[in-house]
């Protein structure tokens, strides 16, 4: 692998700020000590930094040789999930019932890892905006920093961004032009029928019934509303109801998620959920409300900037090391609304094949790919803008 000898020089230096940031874990918009850590660095390594986007943002700014001709942005994600850890490591989570189970942390640490190199060096023409950005999980910190004018100030003409992928070998690189990673839509449905007691069904309308038919129901959207050679996964993931054997309940509710890759699928589901939960609702006499929330769009990789991350990446690991044409997944990831403004390109950077899973108590972020990240965030300034 070609990674810059004064990157590969601060690999312990990023190892322990890597895992500085594990063990004072901050979840979302509440990243105040890790956008404090952020911000002191990139101020020791000479950086201009701007805060105060979706609260708890940083944004710093490297100037190359001729700072006016282009400019591009790197994303990194600070948050960490409302888990317990599980990995007993000497830098475990020093917070009860947080984690960086995504590795968010070693997000951070690469950006910052190219943030001193590209700092010290300046070999590249334009300017550079490293975004730090808050509440990726489920809250949608990148939407919020994108309507707090986050392209206006800062006038990029690409942005990218990056995960680390368990399962996969260190020194590979993933992606593809177009959907990578699916919509995140919500629904709830509260099913309201007649209570009374558990012994005398017929003098009710039993809503546990009701809600039975309508999650099996839910099924047929992907079954038979939508075309298989497209893809769509709806899922009922809560329900709730009842508080005694004996009582049949007033009401249910259950909620759950909807992932698909295309506007006019989202619509699709959107609407048939609306039709199978108040039909079979009123099919057997009760009523039903649905809350339907769109949460994050599809994220789509631009081509030309997923034709310069290719290009990046087989320098960095090699060719063969380097998969154009990964199948997309269900998961989700707000940078979709950054990719939604710009164009850009999202990639998965192997992080070994023995990582536990993402968002798992278990998963640690495996500090053996930390230069290589920082290596690749350098390269693709020093490419994109090339020093004149």
């Amino acid at each position: 692998m070609d990674i810059h000898d004064k990157i590969a020089q601060t690999h312990d230096e990023m190892t322990e700020w890597r895992r500085t940031l594990h063990e004072t874990p901050e979840t979302a918009f509440e990243e105040v000590q890790t956008s404090q850590f952020v911000a002191d660095k990139l101020e020791s390594f000479g950086i201009k930094v701007e805060r105060g986007l979706a609260g708890t943002g940083v944004v710093g700014i490297v100037e190359g040789k001729d700072p006016g001709s282009g400019a591009i942005g790197l994303r990194a994600d600070m948050d960490a999930l409302d888990i317990y850890e599980q990995t007993n490591k000497s830098y475990s989570s020093k917070i009860p019932g947080k984690m960086h189970a995504c590795g968010h942390d070693g997000h951070t640490t690469m950006l910052l890892g190219a943030a001193k190199y590209l700092a010290e060096t300046r070999d590249f023409s334009g300017t550079a905006y490293l975004i730090f950005q808050p509440a990726e999980e489920n809250e949608g910190g990148a939407r919020v920093m994108v309507e707090e004018g986050l392209f206006g100030k800062y006038p990029m003409e690409q942005v990218y961004g990056m995960h680390n992928w368990p399962g996969v070998p260190v020194g590979t690189i993933g992606m593809r032009t177009g959907p990578i990673m699916a919509s995140y839509d919500i629904f709830e449905i509260k099913v309201t029928g007649k209570g009374g007691h558990g012994a005398m069904p017929h003098e009710g309308i039993d809503p546990v019934l009701i809600t039975a038919h309508i999650v099996t129901n839910l099924q047929t959207i992907a079954s038979r509303n939508v075309d298989p050679l497209e893809s769509v996964v709806v899922s009922t993931t809560q329900i709730h109801g009842g508080d005694a054997y004996n009582v049949i309940p007033q009401e249910v509710e259950l909620k759950g998620t909807v992932r698909s890759f295309i506007p006019k699928v989202q619509d699709m589901a959107e609407a048939n959920i609306r039709r199978i939960a108040t039909s079979v609702a009123s099919a057997h006499g009760a009523e039903a409300e649905v809350h339907y929330e769109r949460r994050y769009p599809p994220t789509v990789n631009e081509a030309d900037a997923t034709a310069q991350a290719e290009k990046i990446a087989n320098g960095l690991v090699g060719a063969e090391n380097v998969d154009t044409g990964v199948a997309p997944v269900m998961g989700s990831e707000d940078f979709a609304f950054m990719l939604q403004e710009k164009a850009g390109s999202y990639i998965w950077l192997g992080a070994g094949e023995e990582s536990a899973n993402l968002h798992s108590p278990h998963f640690d972020f495996n500090d053996e790919i930390l230069p290589i990240g920082a290596s690749y965030w350098a390269r693709l300034v020093e490419e994109t803008l090339p020093a004149s």
